[in-house]
Protein backbone atom coordinates (compact mmCIF):
# COMPACT_ATOMS: atom_id res chain seq x y z
CA UNK A 1 0.00 0.00 0.00
CA UNK A 2 1.10 3.46 -1.03
CA UNK A 3 1.41 6.00 2.10
CA UNK A 4 0.59 9.45 0.60
CA UNK A 5 2.07 12.45 2.40
CA UNK A 6 0.48 15.53 3.43
CA UNK A 7 2.91 17.39 1.22
CA UNK A 8 4.89 16.32 -1.58
CA UNK A 9 5.10 17.28 -5.34
CA UNK A 10 5.90 14.73 -7.94
CA UNK A 11 8.88 15.98 -10.63
CA UNK A 12 10.38 14.59 -13.41
CA UNK A 13 13.04 16.60 -15.97
CA UNK A 14 13.43 14.78 -19.90
CA UNK A 15 14.25 16.59 -22.95
CA UNK A 16 10.49 17.06 -23.41
CA UNK A 17 10.50 18.94 -20.34
CA UNK A 18 13.87 20.11 -19.38
CA UNK A 19 13.20 22.97 -16.40
CA UNK A 20 11.06 19.87 -14.83
CA UNK A 21 8.14 22.59 -13.90
CA UNK A 22 4.01 21.65 -13.79
CA UNK A 23 2.94 21.96 -17.18
CA UNK A 24 6.61 22.37 -18.31
CA UNK A 25 5.59 19.11 -20.88
CA UNK A 26 5.14 19.56 -24.67
CA UNK A 27 3.34 21.33 -27.05
CA UNK A 28 3.13 19.19 -29.33
CA UNK A 29 0.02 17.34 -30.05
CA UNK A 30 -0.91 13.51 -29.75
CA UNK A 31 1.51 11.00 -31.55
CA UNK A 32 3.87 14.21 -32.13
CA UNK A 33 7.52 14.34 -30.80
CA UNK A 34 9.22 17.66 -30.56
CA UNK A 35 12.12 17.37 -28.16
CA UNK A 36 12.52 12.81 -27.64
CA UNK A 37 16.29 13.07 -27.35
CA UNK A 38 19.46 15.55 -26.50
CA UNK A 39 22.81 16.28 -28.28
CA UNK A 40 25.98 16.78 -26.51
CA UNK A 41 28.71 18.65 -28.13
CA UNK A 42 32.57 17.62 -27.27
CA UNK A 43 33.73 19.01 -24.24
CA UNK A 44 30.46 20.44 -23.57
CA UNK A 45 28.25 19.78 -20.28
CA UNK A 46 24.69 19.68 -19.70
CA UNK A 47 22.69 20.32 -17.22
CA UNK A 48 19.84 17.58 -16.40
CA UNK A 49 18.82 18.71 -13.69
CA UNK A 50 19.12 21.72 -11.22
CA UNK A 51 16.43 22.03 -8.31
CA UNK A 52 16.26 23.42 -4.69
CA UNK A 53 14.77 21.64 -1.95
CA UNK A 54 13.75 19.64 -0.04
CA UNK A 55 13.18 16.45 -1.92
CA UNK A 56 14.35 13.43 -3.22
CA UNK A 57 15.54 11.88 -6.74
CA UNK A 58 13.59 8.46 -6.97
CA UNK A 59 14.62 6.97 -10.38
CA UNK A 60 16.95 8.01 -13.26
CA UNK A 61 16.62 6.49 -16.89
CA UNK A 62 19.59 6.99 -19.71
CA UNK A 63 19.11 5.34 -22.87
CA UNK A 64 20.93 6.12 -25.84
CA UNK A 65 24.85 5.75 -26.96
CA UNK A 66 26.57 6.55 -24.32
CA UNK A 67 30.45 5.19 -23.02
CA UNK A 68 33.36 5.73 -20.79
CA UNK A 69 33.84 8.99 -22.18
CA UNK A 70 30.52 10.77 -20.67
CA UNK A 71 30.36 11.77 -16.89
CA UNK A 72 27.54 11.39 -14.95
CA UNK A 73 27.77 13.90 -11.70
CA UNK A 74 25.98 15.14 -8.97
CA UNK A 75 26.12 17.73 -6.35
CA UNK A 76 23.99 18.35 -3.38
CA UNK A 77 23.68 21.60 -1.32
CA UNK A 78 26.02 23.88 -1.23
CA UNK A 79 28.65 21.75 -1.95
CA UNK A 80 31.08 22.41 -4.93
CA UNK A 81 32.43 19.48 -5.62
CA UNK A 82 30.40 16.45 -6.91
CA UNK A 83 29.60 13.99 -4.64
CA UNK A 84 29.15 11.37 -7.62
CA UNK A 85 31.40 11.31 -10.39
CA UNK A 86 31.41 8.10 -12.73
CA UNK A 87 31.27 6.90 -16.07
CA UNK A 88 27.79 6.48 -17.45
CA UNK A 89 28.03 2.98 -18.50
CA UNK A 90 30.74 2.07 -15.33
CA UNK A 91 27.19 3.35 -12.87
CA UNK A 92 25.16 1.28 -14.27
CA UNK A 93 26.72 -2.03 -14.59
CA UNK A 94 28.61 -1.83 -17.87
CA UNK A 95 31.92 -1.38 -17.29
CA UNK A 96 32.82 -3.02 -20.44
CA UNK A 97 30.73 -1.14 -22.86
CA UNK A 98 31.99 -1.63 -25.92
CA UNK A 99 30.64 -5.29 -25.11
CA UNK A 100 26.40 -5.32 -26.11
CA UNK A 101 26.42 -9.15 -25.36
CA UNK A 102 28.29 -11.76 -23.64
CA UNK A 103 29.94 -14.69 -24.37
CA UNK A 104 26.68 -16.84 -25.35
CA UNK A 105 25.48 -14.08 -27.58
CA UNK A 106 22.81 -12.69 -25.29
CA UNK A 107 21.96 -9.03 -24.47
CA UNK A 108 23.02 -7.79 -21.66
CA UNK A 109 21.04 -7.27 -18.98
CA UNK A 110 21.45 -6.91 -14.72
CA UNK A 111 18.08 -7.23 -12.99
CA UNK A 112 18.43 -5.95 -9.46
CA UNK A 113 16.76 -3.78 -6.50
CA UNK A 114 18.77 -0.69 -7.12
CA UNK A 115 20.14 -0.88 -10.78
CA UNK A 116 18.47 -2.26 -14.04
CA UNK A 117 20.30 -2.87 -17.04
CA UNK A 118 17.65 -3.78 -19.92
CA UNK A 119 18.49 -5.02 -23.46
CA UNK A 120 21.10 -2.62 -25.42
CA UNK A 121 22.21 -0.67 -22.15
CA UNK A 122 19.26 0.75 -21.13
CA UNK A 123 20.48 2.39 -17.82
CA UNK A 124 18.38 2.69 -14.28
CA UNK A 125 19.48 3.58 -10.88
CA UNK A 126 16.87 3.38 -8.10
CA UNK A 127 18.82 4.43 -5.30
CA UNK A 128 17.11 6.93 -3.36
CA UNK A 129 18.75 10.43 -3.44
CA UNK A 130 17.89 12.75 -0.79
CA UNK A 131 18.48 16.74 -0.88
CA UNK A 132 17.82 19.22 1.01
CA UNK A 133 18.95 22.43 -0.14
CA UNK A 134 19.12 21.69 -3.71
CA UNK A 135 20.24 19.27 -6.61
CA UNK A 136 22.32 19.76 -9.68
CA UNK A 137 23.14 16.65 -12.06
CA UNK A 138 25.35 17.25 -14.99
CA UNK A 139 26.89 14.96 -18.22
CA UNK A 140 29.99 15.83 -19.35
CA UNK A 141 30.85 14.80 -23.07
CA UNK A 142 34.95 14.45 -23.29
CA UNK A 143 34.76 12.51 -26.23
CA UNK A 144 35.71 14.22 -29.51
CA UNK A 145 31.74 13.27 -31.07
CA UNK A 146 28.56 14.49 -30.43
CA UNK A 147 26.50 12.54 -27.97
CA UNK A 148 22.82 11.55 -28.02
CA UNK A 149 21.00 10.24 -25.90
CA UNK A 150 17.55 10.28 -23.55
CA UNK A 151 16.94 10.57 -20.21
CA UNK A 152 13.99 10.73 -17.59
CA UNK A 153 14.64 12.03 -13.67
CA UNK A 154 11.86 11.53 -11.44
CA UNK A 155 11.68 12.68 -7.91
CA UNK A 156 9.43 14.18 -5.63
CA UNK A 157 9.49 17.85 -3.19
CA UNK A 158 8.90 17.50 0.26
CA UNK A 159 9.72 17.25 3.85
CA UNK A 160 12.71 15.02 4.77
CA UNK A 161 13.52 13.00 7.84
CA UNK A 162 16.43 14.56 9.64
CA UNK A 163 18.78 11.54 9.56
CA UNK A 164 18.46 11.18 5.74
CA UNK A 165 22.20 10.69 4.40
CA UNK A 166 23.60 12.06 1.32
CA UNK A 167 24.01 9.83 -1.79
CA UNK A 168 27.73 9.39 -2.61
CA UNK A 169 29.23 7.28 -5.73
CA UNK A 170 32.88 6.83 -6.89
CA UNK A 171 34.98 5.23 -9.56
CA UNK A 172 38.27 3.68 -9.37
CA UNK A 173 40.51 0.82 -11.92
CA UNK A 174 43.39 -0.14 -12.12
CA UNK A 175 44.16 -1.71 -15.32
CA UNK A 176 46.05 -4.02 -14.44
CA UNK A 177 46.16 -4.29 -10.59
CA UNK A 178 49.49 -3.82 -8.85
CA UNK A 179 50.99 -7.35 -8.61
CA UNK A 180 50.93 -8.22 -4.87
CA UNK A 181 48.59 -5.16 -3.30
CA UNK A 182 45.11 -4.61 -2.45
CA UNK A 183 42.75 -3.16 -4.64
CA UNK A 184 40.92 -0.24 -3.27
CA UNK A 185 37.16 0.05 -3.25
CA UNK A 186 36.83 2.91 -1.32
CA UNK A 187 38.48 4.99 1.28
CA UNK A 188 36.09 7.89 3.06
CA UNK A 189 37.99 9.58 5.84
CA UNK A 190 36.27 12.42 7.95
CA UNK A 191 32.77 11.39 7.71
CA UNK A 192 29.99 9.47 8.76
CA UNK A 193 27.66 7.16 7.29
CA UNK A 194 27.34 3.88 5.48
CA UNK A 195 28.54 1.71 2.79
CA UNK A 196 26.04 0.71 0.33
CA UNK A 197 27.43 -1.23 -2.47
CA UNK A 198 29.49 -1.76 -5.36
CA UNK A 199 29.69 -2.32 -9.20
CA UNK A 200 32.65 -4.45 -9.84
CA UNK A 201 34.29 -5.73 -13.14
CA UNK A 202 37.37 -7.97 -13.39
CA UNK A 203 39.13 -8.59 -16.81
CA UNK A 204 41.30 -11.34 -16.17
CA UNK A 205 44.66 -11.63 -17.74
CA UNK A 206 46.67 -14.74 -17.81
CA UNK A 207 46.39 -18.15 -16.81
CA UNK A 208 48.04 -17.83 -13.77
CA UNK A 209 46.42 -19.23 -10.92
CA UNK A 210 42.91 -18.58 -9.95
CA UNK A 211 41.77 -14.37 -9.53
CA UNK A 212 38.72 -15.11 -7.21
CA UNK A 213 40.55 -16.39 -4.10
CA UNK A 214 41.63 -12.61 -3.21
CA UNK A 215 39.99 -12.06 0.10
CA UNK A 216 37.72 -8.59 0.50
CA UNK A 217 38.65 -6.56 3.52
CA UNK A 218 36.76 -3.45 5.20
CA UNK A 219 38.47 -1.35 8.06
CA UNK A 220 35.77 0.77 10.03
CA UNK A 221 36.80 3.86 12.22
CA UNK A 222 40.60 2.98 11.80
CA UNK A 223 41.05 -0.51 12.29
CA UNK A 224 44.04 -1.70 11.87
CA UNK A 225 42.93 -4.93 11.23
CA UNK A 226 39.72 -5.57 9.02
CA UNK A 227 36.30 -5.72 10.79
CA UNK A 228 34.39 -7.15 7.93
CA UNK A 229 36.77 -9.98 6.09
CA UNK A 230 35.12 -12.08 3.34
CA UNK A 231 37.31 -15.32 2.47
CA UNK A 232 37.03 -14.56 -1.36
CA UNK A 233 36.26 -12.69 -4.32
CA UNK A 234 32.87 -14.97 -5.48
CA UNK A 235 32.23 -15.49 -1.57
CA UNK A 236 31.27 -11.60 -1.20
CA UNK A 237 29.18 -11.86 -3.99
CA UNK A 238 27.15 -14.22 -2.56
CA UNK A 239 28.69 -16.93 -4.82
CA UNK A 240 30.89 -20.31 -4.11
CA UNK A 241 33.41 -22.48 -6.15
CA UNK A 242 34.31 -19.60 -8.67
CA UNK A 243 30.74 -18.99 -9.80
CA UNK A 244 30.40 -22.83 -10.81
CA UNK A 245 33.84 -22.70 -12.88
CA UNK A 246 35.48 -25.38 -9.80
CA UNK A 247 33.22 -27.86 -10.14
CA UNK A 248 32.88 -30.58 -12.71
CA UNK A 249 30.50 -27.98 -14.98
CA UNK A 250 33.84 -26.28 -15.56
CA UNK A 251 32.43 -22.86 -16.40
CA UNK A 252 31.22 -19.54 -14.91
CA UNK A 253 27.42 -19.58 -14.22
CA UNK A 254 25.50 -16.03 -14.13
CA UNK A 255 23.01 -15.17 -11.83
CA UNK A 256 21.15 -11.78 -10.82
CA UNK A 257 18.86 -10.83 -7.67
CA UNK A 258 18.04 -8.06 -5.74
CA UNK A 259 21.09 -7.27 -3.78
CA UNK A 260 23.73 -9.81 -5.60
CA UNK A 261 24.83 -11.27 -8.89
CA UNK A 262 27.52 -12.35 -11.72
CA UNK A 263 25.33 -10.82 -13.99
CA UNK A 264 27.47 -11.33 -17.17
CA UNK A 265 30.26 -13.19 -18.46
CA UNK A 266 32.07 -11.28 -21.75
CA UNK A 267 34.65 -13.03 -24.08
CA UNK A 268 34.89 -16.41 -25.07
CA UNK A 269 33.58 -19.82 -23.59
CA UNK A 270 36.83 -21.66 -23.37
CA UNK A 271 36.45 -23.70 -19.90
CA UNK A 272 38.64 -23.24 -17.21
CA UNK A 273 41.30 -20.46 -16.84
CA UNK A 274 42.56 -20.48 -20.48
CA UNK A 275 40.18 -17.73 -21.42
CA UNK A 276 40.19 -13.82 -20.84
CA UNK A 277 37.27 -13.65 -20.42
CA UNK A 278 35.72 -10.24 -18.56
CA UNK A 279 33.12 -10.55 -15.50
CA UNK A 280 30.80 -8.57 -14.00
CA UNK A 281 29.09 -8.45 -10.33
CA UNK A 282 27.14 -6.14 -8.19
CA UNK A 283 26.65 -6.25 -4.06
CA UNK A 284 23.90 -4.10 -2.90
CA UNK A 285 24.32 -3.70 1.53
CA UNK A 286 20.17 -2.69 1.64
CA UNK A 287 19.71 -5.55 4.39
CA UNK A 288 22.89 -5.79 5.87
CA UNK A 289 24.45 -2.18 5.44
CA UNK A 290 27.98 -1.42 6.90
CA UNK A 291 28.07 1.76 9.52
CA UNK A 292 31.16 3.82 10.52
CA UNK A 293 31.09 6.56 12.72
CA UNK A 294 34.92 8.12 11.39
CA UNK A 295 36.01 6.70 8.17
CA UNK A 296 35.64 3.56 6.20
CA UNK A 297 38.18 1.73 3.71
CA UNK A 298 37.12 -0.99 1.55
CA UNK A 299 39.57 -3.31 -0.20
CA UNK A 300 39.66 -6.11 -2.50
CA UNK A 301 42.93 -8.78 -2.77
CA UNK A 302 43.68 -10.48 -6.79
CA UNK A 303 44.56 -13.70 -5.93
CA UNK A 304 45.76 -15.91 -3.03
CA UNK A 305 45.01 -19.30 -1.97
CA UNK A 306 45.29 -21.34 1.27
CA UNK A 307 47.98 -19.26 2.89
CA UNK A 308 50.11 -19.77 -0.21
CA UNK A 309 50.56 -15.61 -1.45
CA UNK A 310 49.74 -15.99 -5.48
CA UNK A 311 48.99 -12.59 -6.60
CA UNK A 312 48.22 -11.85 -10.10
CA UNK A 313 47.69 -8.31 -12.41
CA UNK A 314 44.07 -8.39 -13.91
CA UNK A 315 42.13 -5.33 -14.77
CA UNK A 316 40.09 -3.83 -12.03
CA UNK A 317 37.05 -1.59 -12.06
CA UNK A 318 34.41 -0.18 -9.34
CA UNK A 319 32.05 2.04 -8.63
CA UNK A 320 31.18 1.89 -5.06
CA UNK A 321 27.85 3.63 -3.33
CA UNK A 322 27.75 4.76 -0.40
CA UNK A 323 25.40 7.46 1.78
CA UNK A 324 27.16 9.97 4.23
CA UNK A 325 25.60 12.28 6.88
CA UNK A 326 27.30 15.40 4.74
CA UNK A 327 28.04 15.97 1.40
CA UNK A 328 31.85 15.18 0.30
CA UNK A 329 33.50 15.59 -3.18
CA UNK A 330 34.81 12.08 -4.10
CA UNK A 331 37.93 10.68 -3.08
CA UNK A 332 39.38 10.10 -6.55
CA UNK A 333 40.30 11.93 -9.80
CA UNK A 334 38.75 10.87 -13.03
CA UNK A 335 41.30 9.10 -14.81
CA UNK A 336 42.18 10.79 -18.56
CA UNK A 337 39.44 9.79 -21.29
CA UNK A 338 41.89 8.00 -23.24
CA UNK A 339 42.79 5.80 -20.13
CA UNK A 340 39.12 5.73 -19.34
CA UNK A 341 38.42 4.38 -22.69
CA UNK A 342 41.39 1.55 -23.05
CA UNK A 343 39.95 -1.34 -21.90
Amino acid sequence: MYRIPKHRETFMYSAENPTGSRNGGTRGKDCEKLNSCFFVEPGETLTLVDTDGPGMITHIWLGGKMNHSHILRIYWDDCEQPSVEAPVSAFFGNAYDENIRDRDENLIVLNSEKILMAPYASYNSYWEMPFYKHCKITLENRSDKIMYAFYAITGWKGELPEDCGYFHATYRQERPVTRGRAYEVLQVQNGKGCFAGVMFAAGLNGISWIWVEGEVKMYIDGDIYPTINYTGTEDYFCGCYAFGNDTPHDNYQTYSGHYVGMYAVLGNSLKKYLAQQRLLMYRWHVKDAIYFDKSFRMTMDNGSREGIHLPRYDDYTSVAFYYLTEPQGVPYELPPDIELRMR
